[in-house]
């Protein structure tokens, strides 16, 4: 997911695209310990998208707090 298409996004679905993301992001460490993954870059991504979100999800919460 890009920043893009994060900043679009609203307060709330935000904070529900969190949990989705880092439940996936979860998952996918879980199956890459039993059998690796064909692909394991796909961690980083996950990863990196969960990082994008909570940042945006910060950045709103310091705004409001500002306003």
């Amino acid at each position: 997911m890009k920043q893009s298409e994060i900043k679009e996004l609203s307060t709330e679905e935000v904070v529900e695209r969190v949990e989705v993301e880092t439940a996936a992001l979860q998952k996918l460490r879980m199956i890459h310990t039993v059998s690796p993954l064909e692909n394991p870059l796909r961690i980083r991504d996950a990863r990196r998208t969960v990082a994008r979100l909570k940042a945006e999800q910060t950045r709103r919460a310091i705004n409001e707090n500002k306003a």
